[in-house]
Order: C-alpha cells, then structure tokens, then sequence
C-alpha cells in the first residue's frame, strides 16, 4: 500500500514541478513527545523497499556502514542496491554511471555520500556528482537547519530551510579558454528554472505551515542573470498573498545570517550561493557532521548530508559524525511512507545527542562513529530490537 500511495504521489509531482512530491518529506506540523516513538510497532511491512545506495568518497561509506547497522538493528524493511563510485579512486566511469542511473530509475530513492570533484582539469568539465543531478534532473536541494535539542551553540532554537536550485548557475560546466590566459566562465540563468525552484520554495513553505519566503541574489551586481531569477521569485511570489516575500544581497545574507538568523524562515537561491549558504548555516547548528539534506525532481528524491564534504583526513580513524547521514536516512524512511520507522531512527538520534554522553570530536566529545552508532542502537525502542 505505501509503495502504491508513493506511486500516486510522483504521478502528481510530475505535474507540479516536483513540488507535491516533497509533501511527504516536509516537516510535521506537530511532533510527538515520545521520545521513542508510537509505543506499539506497526506489523512488518509485506514488502521491502529498494533503495540504491551511493557511498560516495572520504567518509562516505563509513556513515553508509552505521546507516546499514541502524537498519539492521531496527529490522526497517529497506533492501539496499550500493553503487561505488569515485573519480579520485578510478572508480567512475560512464558505464558506472549508466548502471547507477538504471537502479535510480528503478528505485526512485537513493542514499548518497560526497563524490568528491577534483580540481584537476582531464578534458571533462562536469564531475560525474554533476551529471548525476542533470540526468535525474535534480533541481531542488533542501535542507533544513534546525537546532539539536542539549547541544548548545552561539544561536539556540534555530529552525531555518535553505532551498537551492542545483542544475544551472555556476555549475553549467561551461568554461573555456577565449585567448591564453583568459577563462570565460558562463553562468546560466533562465526563467523557466527561475520560476520551478520558487514555486517549489513557496509550495514547501505553504505545506510545512511557514510564513516567509526570502530569495538570496546578486541582482545590484549581475543586473540581468540574477535579475531574471529575482524577478521570477517576485512574479511567483504574487501567486502565493499569505506568504510574506523578502529578497536580500548575497553578501548581505551571509552577515545577517551570523547576526541574526532568527529573522529567516525559508531561503531560496541559485546553485552557488546556495552551496556557500548550507555550509555557512550547518555551521551554526554544530557542522557538517549534524544537518541532512535531500535533493528532488519530479520523480526521484536523493537523501544526503546538508553540507556536503566528503572529510577524506577522518578516512579509515572512525571519527566521523554519523548524525546528519542518519537524520537524512530518517527523512528517507517517511518519504517511503514507514513514518514510525523514520521517527524511531530521528529520535533515537536526537536522545545521543541530547543525553550528551557519546559525542563524537566535532561536538566535543571522544567518541568513535562506531560508539555513536551503538549508541543509537541502544537508543532504539526495545520493541524493534
């Protein structure tokens, strides 16, 4: 039954941009007290959910490793297809890629790590992260920065969702060499884009019962590029009158956002900014290691960590948070429709981190991913171990 109501769900997000097919990953408007979830398990599900996994390069297919455990543990009817692939291993081909994509188009839902993009210049501009995003036509990252309960940072209470369009902008790949010594580097802006990643912000913000939507620009300075895209947020904006619209400067935003980051509730952006704007924001929730993040079109969804590095000085030293690839798991299990079994992994997270106990070195403490993950094992209610 959930797989055929996930059915029904990206029948219509093909027509609204893929805005209706974040309905079921949104927020809920009220969360249950329960530390540990529903007190009685819902009967195991008749089938299990294939989800391709992609573990990506540095840590990656460590937090995939406490993702499987956690699973394990919590007997979550979820059936992995992983996907190996790494251009700084020699790990990434086409060929590679056509098998990930025929699992992706099968599944519909992935788990991803960092690919990592070397800077080195082989001939072929787009990294394979990037042809992965154009070919499922991953338009719209989400994340949603929301303070830990019993981990203090500078802002307290944060609950803020950072909305980038990732399929143009700076990351169009195209680049060259006009005469020796001179790059030209095409940033890509269209209306049509423009339009889809506003219209999914002001969806999300009128489905997960926020108030306020700011698009972040550069529009005093790329007056025709980013004036397309701040005009297109202003003509979307029109269509939604209970939502309030704000737009600010770039630069600005990254300022008022270490000042003062209550005064946002939703941000949408092009593709740059918007990756500057994630890392800046993890940042003031705890880093990397704590906020997830999910990528969308109208038919697929693929489930990541917020701020997306791939931390290759912690490989192979067990060091690495598991937090944000597990919330990012949690967040894929209600896509998938098993809502208690997303809520028991958040919350069994959330109790970690809140306990304070077992923390790993980012938020102070000295604990392994191993010790962390035991622990959210042991966290776990005692009916699903």
């Amino acid at each position: 039954m959930a797989a055929a109501f996930r059915g029904t769900v990206v029948a219509l997000a093909k027509g609204l941009g893929g805005a209706r097919l974040h309905q079921l990953v949104s927020r809920p408007l009220s969360v249950s007290a329960n530390l540990c979830g529903p007190e009685t398990p819902p009967a195991r599900a008749d089938s299990t959910f294939k989800v391709t996994m992609i573990p990506g390069d540095g840590v990656g297919p460590e937090l995939m490793t406490a993702v499987k455990d956690v699973f394990k543990a919590g007997d979550i009817p979820v059936e992995f297809d992983e996907f190996f692939m790494s251009e700084v291993q020699n790990r990434a081909s086409d060929e590679r890629l056509d098998k990930l994509l025929d699992s992706m188009k099968s599944n519909k839902v992935a788990i991803k790590g960092k690919i990592h993009s070397p800077m080195e210049n082989k001939g072929e501009l787009a990294s394979f992260e990037m042809k992965l995003r154009r070919t499922l036509d991953l338009f719209a990252n989400v994340v949603h920065v929301n303070s830990l309960p019993g981990y203090s940072t500078r802002h307290n209470n944060l609950d803020l969702v950072i909305i980038r369009e990732q399929t143009e902008g700076e990351y169009s790949s195209l680049e060259h060499e006009s005469v020796p010594g001179v790059i030209e580097c095409l940033k890509i802006i269209t209306r049509e884009k423009s339009r889809r990643i506003a219209k999914f912000a002001f969806d999300y913000a009128t489905k997960t019962g926020r108030s306020k939507v700011t698009a972040v620009h550069k529009a005093n300075i790329m007056k025709l590029g980013d004036g397309l895209f701040l005009q297109s947020c202003a003509e979307v904006a029109e269509l939604y009158p209970k939502i309030k619209y704000e737009n600010i400067i770039i630069d600005n935003c990254c300022m008022q956002l270490v000042q003062n980051p209550y005064q946002f509730d939703v941000l949408v952006m092009p593709n740059l900014y918007g990756n500057i704007i994630d890392n800046l924001a993890a940042g003031l929730v705890g880093g990397a290691g704590v906020v997830p993040g999910e990528s969308y079109s109208a038919e697929y969804a693929v489930f990541e960590t917020g701020a997306r590095h791939p931390f290759a000085q912690a490989v192979g030293r067990n060091i690495a948070n598991p937090t944000a690839m597990l919330l990012s798991s949690a967040n894929m299990l209600k896509h998938l429709n098993l809502e208690y079994h997303s809520q028991m992994v958040s919350e069994a997270v959330k109790k970690v981190i809140k306990q304070g106990k077992v923390r790993t070195g980012d938020l102070g403490g000295y604990a392994t991913c191993d010790e962390f993950t035991r622990a959210v094992i042991a966290s776990l209610p005692a009916s699903a171990l």
